[in-house]
């Protein structure tokens, strides 16, 4: 594979290679070495519970002593494969083998909500490679998605054992505060869509029960985007949870003022993607739980909605509608609450809530169009992180185009260069997006990249309901349980 131009930051893979391994190298390793065959090696096995499993590749030539530990995301509960992954993409990995990096990963114990397995079997799999090649020099955490969550609860859990993280597309905000967000649209859908609908609490006997839950919820949402009254609905479900008016990755973002194509996508994000987990998926995080770990006591549904991303397209379609917005908001704020069982949400706060004590450089990644796991994460992270007095080590980029996790092999590829780059020269130095376009750009031989890069400067708006174990590490501004 040809490699990146050395310009500007592509630097930073040469920098580490020929660097930063200077006076740190690898402990020797104890029973085989990485790397240097000639031909890239992969090795699996099982590691930590019973049935886990890891993967392990090495590069062709010498390694470096640097070791990227991959978290991979959400499995649906009840999928009969859940692989061990060491990478985000088949191009990425290659350009990190060719440049001299180990890879590894594992699968995790279970299924679904699995923050409490992939975190031990993620360590389980550091341990396996080095008593099998030697303590690196360096291990940087990376993850997609659910694996982002899990790679910021790695270096927060386990901060001796990494030199740096990159959470991708992550859930930043913590479990519990996405859960909890989760249940205002779902709370939101049932008083003023669909009252049958269950939102916590979801019934695991018939085991058919969860799905019927969906297909119930599902059915209602389709036949409320065929009104001008449920399109305005649906629309303040969507703002509730901070859903992004975009959905397809490709397509040109929707004005700031069409606001049909924005509830539109809205619409698609909800019955495409989020309700499976909402109305689905809920039963299999309450399974592990041990109850529902989510709660809307004390709320303030004008006072979210005040502070959405999305208020103005709610207030349009409302009166476009002939709806009144008021007299809705006052039907959320009246209903009966719903109370969390406080041991599922020690259970969701340990996998995984933030209490901002990053001790290694982090960079993080998100597209601004992301309706699964929202931009806001990112800046729940950030408060978290700058309450704590850490900010200095965290930086964030953000990519304008729709879709989760919608990174092309050449914008994974400029991110671990700015990482690496920090490792290599103690201290940040982070292009603004034309030029890390142009970097991404200049990369040859990274495979398919289906849209040029689209790094852009973005200040998402405030995650509507917080949740975090900075103050004493007892949770954030949402910690109390009512």
């Amino acid at each position: 594979m040809a490699r990146a131009k050395q310009t500007g930051i592509a630097l930073a893979a040469a920098l580490l290679i020929a660097g930063l391994t200077t006076g740190s190298a690898a402990a020797a390793p104890t029973t085989t070495t990485c790397g240097g065959t000639n031909a890239v090696t992969t090795l699996t096995g099982s590691v930590g519970d019973a049935g886990d499993t890891y993967m392990i590749q090495c590069p062709a030539g010498t390694w470096n002593g640097t070791l990227f530990l991959f978290s991979h995301g959400y499995v649906v509960p009840g999928t009969p494969k859940n692989p061990a992954t060491d990478a985000s993409d088949q191009p990425t990995a290659t350009w990190l083998l060719d440049n001299g990096y180990a890879l590894a990963g594992s699968s995790y114990g279970t299924e679904g909500w699995a923050v409490a397995s992939a975190l031990s079997d993620q360590i389980a799999t550091l341990n396996f490679f080095a008593a099998t090649y030697g303590q690196p020099s360096h291990t940087i955490a990376w993850g997609q998605s659910l694996g982002g969550m899990i790679t910021a609860g790695l270096i927060q859990d386990d901060p001796g054992r990494f030199s740096a993280a990159l959470p991708e597309c992550g859930v930043l905000s913590g479990g519990v505060a996405t859960w909890n967000t989760a249940l205002d649209a779902e709370f939101a859908f049932q008083q003023l869509i669909d009252p049958s609908v269950k939102v916590v609490n979801i019934p695991t006997s018939p085991s058919t029960a969860p799905a019927s839950n969906l297909a119930g919820a599902e059915t209602a949402a389709a036949i409320a985007q065929g009104s001008l009254q449920g399109r305005a609905r649906l629309a303040l479900v969507a703002a509730l949870g901070d859903t992004p008016g975009w959905f397809t990755p490709g397509s040109p973002e929707p004005g700031p003022t069409d606001y049909t194509d924005q509830e539109q996508n809205q619409f698609d994000w909800a019955s495409e993607v989020t309700f499976p987990f909402v109305f689905d998926f809920r039963a299999d995080l309450e399974t592990k739980a041990g109850g529902n770990p989510s709660w809307n006591t004390g709320v303030n549904y004008f006072a979210d909605l005040a502070k959405s991303a999305d208020l103005k397209e709610v207030v349009a379609l409302y009166k476009e509608a002939g709806l009144s917005l008021t007299k809705d908001l006052q039907t959320l704020n009246s209903a009966p609450r719903i109370s969390a069982d406080p041991s599922a949400v020690a259970y969701l706060a340990r996998n995984v809530a933030y209490n901002g004590e990053i001790s290694v450089p982090v960079l993080t990644m998100h597209t601004i169009g992301d309706g699964l796991v929202v931009p806001e994460n990112e800046q729940a992270y950030r408060a978290v992180v700058d309450r704590a007095g850490h900010g200095n080590l965290l930086r964030q980029l953000f990519v304008a185009r729709a879709g989760h996790c919608a990174f092309t092999p050449a914008e994974e590829i400029t991110s671990i260069q700015v990482l690496l780059n920090r490792l290599a020269t103690g201290h940040w130095n982070v292009p603004d997006p034309a030029t890390l376009n142009t970097e991404a750009a200049a990369l040859t031989g990274t495979g398919d990249n289906p849209a040029p890069p689209a790094f852009a400067s973005y200040n998402p708006p405030p995650y509507l309901r917080p949740y975090d174990l900075a103050p004493f590490f007892g949770g954030g501004p949402d910690r109390i349980v009512p």
